[in-house]
């Protein structure tokens, strides 16, 4: 049994596969408080592997995103061997405070090292390493191997001082080209 915040379907709003549709898992419970949390985690339902493999199945996705909370507390070789005999694309969203199980497809890590004490991530290998930007320049995570780095403005709940998170941003990736932009688009859009 695993504690499921929600299952549901929609765009990856975020990083490098930003608006390709998924199924997205997010579980219950994280090791973190970060300050900036926007997503309601806390509660779950408890659902079997069948459950939860049986949602992603009827969907046409083939993107399936895991995500939290922290998914890495829950996610097993079982359920991402599940949903491969499915024939789904699996990516974790991750914190990288655990490890995660062989066989994913997709790792994004985001640390938060700098926001909470102790969160040094145990990861020195992802896919997509994408960092939450307030203004303050980021480590440069010199001992994890990455393909991809994107540096994602964080959403304070102040609108004037997102704006200038944004801008400030958008000018450290211009004067730091490893650094890609990365925006929370399902925001913009509205929609989950």
């Amino acid at each position: 049994m695993k504690r499921v915040n929600e299952i549901f379907r929609s765009l990856q709003g975020e990083g490098y596969h930003v608006g390709t549709p998924a199924v997205f898992i997010r579980f219950a419970g994280c090791n973190l408080a970060c300050p900036f949390c926007d997503t309601q985690h806390q509660h779950g339902t408890r659902k079997t592997l069948d459950e939860i493999v049986d949602f992603a199945a009827r969907h046409k996705a083939r993107l399936v995103v895991l995500t939290g909370g922290e998914p890495a507390l829950q996610v097993d070789a079982a359920l991402v061997e599940e949903l491969h005999a499915i024939g789904k694309y699996v990516a974790i969203e991750t914190n990288g405070t655990h490890t995660v199980p062989s066989g994913i497809d997709w790792i994004t890590l985001s640390p938060k090292d700098r926001f909470v004490e102790g969160a040094n991530p145990v990861l020195t290998e992802c896919d997509e390493l994408k960092v939450v930007f307030d203004g303050v320049a980021p480590p440069p995570y010199a001992d994890i191997r990455t393909s991809h780095r994107f540096l994602q403005p964080c959403d304070t709940g102040d609108e004037e001082r997102d704006k200038l998170i944004i801008q400030k941003t958008v000018e450290y990736c211009k004067a730091n080209p490893e650094w890609r932009l990365s925006l929370q688009t399902h925001k913009l859009i509205g929609i989950q």
